[in-house]
């Protein structure tokens, strides 16, 4: 069993000053990232701007501290929006403080109880399109920003179609120099790491452990401060306190845990698989394997926190984590520093970080849902997977960009899992053997001979509940003395195909056939013995091998 140890511990031990300097400054590049997502979130949220900082700061620290991934970024997601709008708007900040303490201690309920390894029946193929999905919908929410478009007063779109509809319609107000201040950035993004990998030496060497990103940063600043450039920056959109998160403990009563509990399971368990999905992510791009269930206490934890400072939910978040592993972080070193970054930007470095043109960090955030989307890995699955996979993957894509991330996992996973009955009940087989006359056909001589009145079945594949309806199909006609049923190739039987087992019994004692079973594994042999299906059939009736059973037949003649 997986020990419940924070990854920090782990990495530390072969820890270096080189991967020091560049968790560093991923971290820092990070924080610059997540300021104005924290701030925008939180506004979306209906709450104020600070309190997604407070978030990114509390619950960021605690959940790098304690998590099981190596390279996790937490705070505000999109994912939350809506929920906490809706507990906002009728429950104000005391409810949304008591469920967001009580969907943390439920997180750390889950990871306690190994509920973390859940994540293995999430396919491939829901991960993909989800990484995709994701990635359209960062990408349609910075168009705004890169064109510095200008909407009508009270208009503040939340859901990605809502965003495109609002892009199309406010096209007419786009800001020329905005534009050029994204493409310049951008460019350097996609150039600067071309242009450095040809610099040979130590020059290169150097050039190249500058990360792309805090360049874009500096030339964005650079360009509108020094043309006098008319264009938003984190600071004309926002006013924020610079006020470090202080801790308050929140009114708790018996009918206010009642009535948010069902608010705090929703964030859990959405916290549990964004987190989750985050980090089997981030685990491809680092080549590395998470605690799942340690990430989920570090959750929980990272939550109670952050209600206890004035924050809001939070969860792994992927924008955040992808850009973190794209600027050279490998450790949570890098997580604890952005959280620790946003804490001195708040207090200290408030006015400068104000600065930053809101069209750079869209290029940034464009270049980071190039490089999540995992476009090649789509397209390959598209080409090469069977129908039923690709609409898995298409479905879970469409479902997260048009609606959310709750839906698309919860009809991509119930999707996948009808298809995968459908295609295990194919697979499962009820076959009766085929009986040749060996003095006809010389060519049968390597089959057994079954005694007269015998009939053999095979079972092929699980006996479950979407398969369980071959076995009432099997004929016995009134000739049978003997029904041999061979089981060699069933590691598993559930409850329903139990019943039609006892049905099968049921039909055989009333035209007076002795059921045989052969090769009976440990899985349904046990499943049996607590039916009663074996003492009803007797223990002389099971036999160890088909040979065993054949001659059992025989002796019952």
């Amino acid at each position: 069993m997986e020990k419940l140890q924070p990854k920090l511990f782990a990495v530390l031990k072969n820890y270096s000053k080189e991967q020091f300097i560049k968790d560093v400054i991923a971290g820092i590049i990070v924080a610059i990232i997540a300021l104005p997502l924290s701030i925008a979130l939180a506004l979306a949220s209906g709450v104020g701007p600070e309190r997604g900082l407070y978030t990114a700061i509390v619950a960021g620290f605690v959940i790098s501290f304690l998590g099981g991934s190596r390279v996790q970024i937490s705070g505000p997601t999109a994912a939350f929006a809506t929920i906490v709008a809706g507990i906002v708007a009728t429950s104000g900040m005391e409810g949304l403080v008591v469920a967001t303490i009580m969907a943390g201690l439920i997180l750390i309920a889950m990871g306690v109880l190994r509920l973390g390894n859940l994540i293995r029946f999430i396919p491939y193929t829901i991960t993909t399109g989800f990484t995709a999905g994701i990635a359209l919908t960062i990408a349609i929410g910075q168009i705004k920003d890169f064109l510095g478009l200008t909407y009508p007063a009270g208009l503040s779109p939340v859901e990605t179609l809502e965003k495109a509809e609002a892009v199309i319609h406010n096209i007419s107000t786009v800001n020329v120099q905005a534009v050029i201040v994204g493409v310049v950035c951008l460019a350097i993004l996609i150039l600067y790491p071309i242009f450095t990998a040809k610099i040979p030496g130590k020059a290169g060497k150097f050039l190249n452990s500058i990360p792309a990103s805090l360049l874009a940063v500096l030339v964005g600043i650079f360009m509108v401060m020094g043309f006098d450039m008319k264009v938003n920056t984190i600071g004309s959109l926002y006013e924020i306190s610079n006020k470090p998160p202080t801790f308050v403990m929140p009114t708790f009563s018996f009918d206010l845990i009642k009535g948010q509990f069902s608010n705090a399971l929703t964030i859990a368990i959405l916290a549990a698989v964004e987190s989750l999905l985050s980090c089997v992510v981030s685990d491809s791009m680092v080549h590395s394997k998470h605690n799942s269930n340690m990430e989920l206490i570090a959750q929980g934890a990272g939550n109670v926190a952050s209600g206890l400072f004035g924050g809001i939910p939070a969860t792994g978040a992927i924008a955040r984590t992808a850009a973190n592993v794209k600027n050279g972080g490998r450790t949570p070193v890098s997580g604890m520093v952005h959280a620790v970054m946003l804490l001195l930007i708040m207090v200290l470095l408030m006015p400068y970080a104000a600065l930053i043109p809101m069209p750079t960090i869209a290029a940034i955030l464009f270049m980071v849902a190039y490089n999540m989307s995992g476009w090649k890995e789509f397209v390959y699955l598209i080409k090469t997977s069977p129908k039923s996979d690709i609409a898995v993957l298409v479905v879970t894509f469409v479902l997260t960009v048009v609606f959310d991330l709750v839906i698309a996992i919860e009809v991509g996973i119930v999707f996948a899992a009808v298809l995968f009955m459908m295609r295990m009940s194919d697979v499962t087989q009820v076959e009766g053997w085929k009986y040749i006359d060996h003095s006809k056909d010389p060519d049968a001589i390597e089959l057994r001979a079954v005694p007269k009145g015998t009939l053999v079945y095979e079972f092929i594949g699980p006996m479950f509940f979407a398969a369980a309806d071959k076995l009432l199909k099997i004929s016995v006609p009134d000739n049978t003395k003997n029904l041999i049923i061979r089981m060699r190739s069933v590691n598993a039987i559930d409850a329903t195909a139990m019943h039609n087992m006892e049905q099968l019994l049921e039909k055989c004692k009333k035209k007076n056939v002795q059921l045989i079973l052969s090769h009976v594994n440990e899985q349904p042999l046990s499943v049996m013995k607590k039916a009663g299906f074996y003492q009803a059939v007797g223990s002389d009736n099971f036999c160890a091998h088909i040979d065993d059973a054949i001659r059992r037949a025989e002796d019952l003649q």
